[in-house]
C-alpha cells in the first residue's frame, strides 16, 4: 500500500467553527482568538491493489484557478482524481466533508468531486448532520448523497470488500466512525476526529468540543495500546507535524 497526506495546510478554529488560514512561518497563534486550536486539515488517499481510496475529503476549497484544493492536491501526486474508487468518511463536520461535492457557480449545479467513487457514509450520520447543520456541519456540500446511486449507507460495523472494516465509535460526534485497512499484513487505522492528532495519543484529556469526551480519551488510550501491539499505521487527519506513524 502506498500512503499520500493531501495537506490542505495550517488553520486556527475557535468557537465559531471557522477556519482560518495559518502560516507556520510568519503567523502567531498568539494573535488570533483566545483558545483558539491550530490544526492541519489533512486528508488521505491510500493506493491498495484494488483501489484508490480516499479517506475523508477536506475542506471544500478551490484554489486561484478555480480547482478544487483536494483535486490539485491528487494530481500533484500523480493521482487522476477520476479514478478514485472509494471515498471513505469518518463523519460530515465541515472540514472533513466540503470536498464531497463541488458547485458550478456558472450553471448552478452541484455535482460529485469523485463521480466514480462509492462514498461510504454513515447514515445515522447523515441524518443527524441535515439536521444539526451550521456551524459544525454545511448540508448543502453533502445533501447531494441523498440522491445519488454513489453512495453506500453504514450503520454500526462492517466490512468492504474482505479488507476494509469501519466501526462506529461515536464520541467526537454521535455517529462518527473509524476505519481499518489490512492488505498484505500491513494495518492502517484512521481515527478521524476521536483520534486526530498523535500527541493525544499519548496523554489523557477531556476535549470540551467533543460529544462525548471522556469516550474520546478511552477509546484513544485503547487503540494506542492495540496499535502497538499489532503494529498499526496511524494515520492523522489534524496532525501539524506528524500525520503518519507506524509502530
Amino acid at each position: 500500500m502506498q500512503i499520500i497526506p493531501l495537506s490542505e495546510g495550517a488553520f486556527t478554529i475557535d468557537k465559531t467553527k471557522v477556519f482560518v488560514p495559518f502560516n507556520k512561518e510568519t503567523d502567531n497563534l498568539q494573535e488570533r482568538a483566545h483558545g483558539s486550536l491550530l490544526v492541519e486539515v489533512q486528508p488521505f488517499a491510500i493506493i491498495t491493489k484494488k483501489d484508490v481510496l480516499l479517506i475523508d475529503a477536506g475542506l471544500g476549497f478551490s484554489n486561484h484557478d478555480g480547482i478544487l484544493q483536494i483535486h490539485q492536491n491528487l494530481a500533484n501526486n500523480g493521482i487522476n482524481p477520476m479514478d478514485v474508487t472509494k471515498v471513505l468518511m469518518s463523519h460530515l463536520h465541515k472540514d472533513h466533508s466540503g470536498g464531497i461535492s463541488k458547485e458550478d457557480k456558472v450553471l448552478g449545479h452541484t455535482f460529485l468531486s469523485f463521480p466514480n467513487a462509492q462514498y461510504y457514509v454513515n447514515k445515522d450520520e447523515f441524518n443527524y448532520a441535515i439536521g444539526k447543520g451550521s456551524p459544525s456541519y454545511t448540508p448543502q456540500e453533502f445533501r447531494i448523497l441523498a440522491d445519488t446511486s454513489n453512495v453506500v449507507w453504514t450503520q454500526g460495523s462492517g466490512s468492504i470488500d474482505d479488507y476494509i472494516r469501519y466501526e462506529v465509535s461515536g464520541a467526537h460526534c454521535p455517529f462518527h466512525q473509524v476505519f481499518h485497512i489490512e492488505e498484505d499484513g500491513r494495518k492502517i487505522f484512521f481515527g478521524g476526529d476521536v483520534a486526530p492528532q498523535l500527541q493525544q495519543m499519548k496523554s489523557r484529556f477531556i476535549a470540551k468540543y467533543d460529544y462525548d469526551g471522556k469516550k474520546c480519551m478511552e477509546l484513544r488510550q485503547q487503540w494506542w495500546e492495540a496499535g502497538q501491539q499489532e503494529h498499526w499505521t496511524f494515520l492523522f487527519y489534524h496532525d501539524i507535524k506528524t500525520p503518519i506513524v507506524s509502530l
